[in-house]
């Protein structure tokens, strides 16, 4: 008699065990998906000014303390992809070593962070595309903007949709057209900081010193806001199953991508302070009313009348992580579906295209509501979207790192290798992430944290801490019904569960 998981996955091809388009992606589009997801122009367009609020002139070493506990998860990452190259990643890794119910709310907060995050993502593609019509002005309409942003989730969906290698090609003219922003604006900056020196800060190493800083608070939420700058790498593993070389290909080019980012980051915001400082009013970065658009800010002293050029390359960006950003939220619940974690449309995959259908289609309706419910509650919602992502985000990467030393447990002192790269690196990014998780929650408590109040305490607790609260009651609800039994009762995924990808 057929169990319930191989009735989701009968008539699946012999490519792969969900049906998806199997080998498609070589070691150079992973990365650049990597790259993608992350979107270095608009992570720091929509955060370096609250970096540099939060953490002032220790704004490079926030970034490069962020920057430690991904690196680290990124090699648990690695090592669970060879062992398990599965599209669910943080959910069935945390399933195979934890149990079923750490599992579901590993799924549980990617699907929360790549829900949230698309707000934050469709705010600054719309106003920064709306800021080249005309004098730019049209941009300050948040009606205009709200339904001009809720026009880009349905086409970044649709683009999700049709299939994984045009998402591919795509990406690779976003990105060229990124990188060849961030270097004109580089230059542009380092030109500029020779003629009016006056303006900017003298360069001090005391800038990556994390003990310099005089408000260790102020610090961590810098760190906070950083760690999403970087979140998105984790895309490569996600589409592993479609991959070609999936345990070895996807994990390297997670690395290659933290990699990069690093070194863009920081150059950025070093030549970004040296040129403008750290101060609170004029073009200082912590500028409270140009932190949501540094880089619009500075277009003009980078670029002259070349400025524009900045700003579609902000909102080329935006839309580039857009898309990327349903690629591996749809994959987790894809893999939640077959499993039974999730309903059974979820496990739907598109005959033609071999991509998650409903899975697709319901990340990108749930990013739509989400996105225009918030702007309709507060006006002001992108800082505050950031950090509740960071925290979804500290929360399924901890779990990971975790579930790496615990999956691995049999093996984890076999050879030196071992030690190092699922044990020791593992725990330490595991401790750091739960350490950001569990300051920042308690910090989100007070009312006056961040940009906006929702239920009297701040909205960035009601949308981190909350939305993984409701996590738990969607679990406990969905664990009653029969079709959810298979799947809580340990018989469709546990540790001896096969691998349901191909070799090659």
């Amino acid at each position: 008699m057929e169990t319930a998981l191989e009735q989701r996955t009968r008539g699946a091809s012999t490519d792969s065990g969900k049906d998806l388009a199997a080998g498609k992606l070589g070691l150079v589009p992973s990365t650049v998906i990597g790259l993608a997801s992350t979107a270095p122009l608009y992570s720091l367009a929509a955060t370096l000014g609250f970096i540099v609020m939060a953490a002032g002139a220790q704004a490079p070493a926030a970034l490069i303390a962020a920057f430690i506990p991904m690196c680290l998860t990124a090699f648990a990452y690695r090592e669970l992809n060879t062992a398990i190259p599965d599209s669910g990643t943080a959910f069935t890794w945390a399933a195979k070593a934890f149990g079923p119910r750490t599992g579901w709310m590993a799924g549980w907060g990617v699907m929360v962070a790549g829900v949230i995050v698309m707000s934050s993502q469709t705010e600054v593609a719309s106003k920064y595309l709306l800021l080249l019509i005309g004098d730019g002005s049209i941009a300050q309409n948040k009606v205009l903007v709200t339904g001009f942003g809720a026009l880009i989730i349905i086409a970044m969906t649709w683009v999700s949709y049709r299939n994984v290698e045009t998402g591919a090609w795509t990406q690779y003219l976003l990105m060229a057209l990124q990188y060849a922003a961030i270097i004109a604006f580089c230059i542009g900056l380092y030109f500029a900081i020779q003629s009016a020196p006056a303006l900017g800060m003298e360069f001090s190493w005391d800038w990556f010193n994390p003990l310099a800083s005089d408000n260790p608070a102020g610090f961590m939420q810098g760190v906070l806001i950083a760690i999403f700058i970087y979140w998105g790498w984790d895309t490569c593993l996600a589409l592993a199953e479609e991959t070609k070389n999936p345990r070895t290909t996807p994990g390297f080019a997670a690395l290659l991508s933290t990699a990069m980012l690093l070194v863009t980051y920081i150059g950025i915001t070093v030549l970004a302070m040296m040129f403008a400082g750290v101060g609170t009013e004029g073009k200082g970065l912590a500028n409270p009313e140009g932190a949501e658009d540094v880089f619009f800010a500075l277009r003009v002293d980078a670029l002259g009348s070349w400025g524009w050029l900045l700003v579609f390359a902000v909102a080329v960006s935006a839309l580039a992580t857009c898309q990327t950003t349903i690629l591996p939220t749809a994959r987790g619940t894809l893999s939640m579906g077959v499993y039974g974690a999730l309903p059974k449309p979820f496990a739907m995959i598109n005959r033609i295209y071999q991509t998650p259908s409903f899975s697709t289609l319901f990340t990108g309706v749930a990013s739509l509501v989400f996105y225009v419910g918030m702007t309709v509650i507060s006006g002001d919602i992108l800082a505050d979207t950031i950090e509740s992502t960071s925290l979804a985000v500290a929360m399924y990467y901890s779990i990971t790192s975790f579930a790496c030393i615990w999956y691995f447990r049999s093996s984890l002192f076999a050879s030196a290798r071992n030690v190092l790269l699922r044990f020791v690196l593992p725990l330490l990014g595991g401790l750091m992430m739960t350490g950001v998780f569990v300051f920042s929650a308690v910090s989100m408590l007070d009312p006056e944290y961040g940009t906006t109040t929702v239920l009297g305490t701040s909205g960035t607790f009601v949308m981190g801490v909350g939305s993984l609260a409701v996590g738990l009651l969607v679990m406990v609800l969905w664990a009653r019904r029969p079709a959810a039994r298979d799947y809580f009762e340990g018989r469709s995924l546990n540790a001896s569960t096969p691998v349901l990808v191909p070799e090659h």
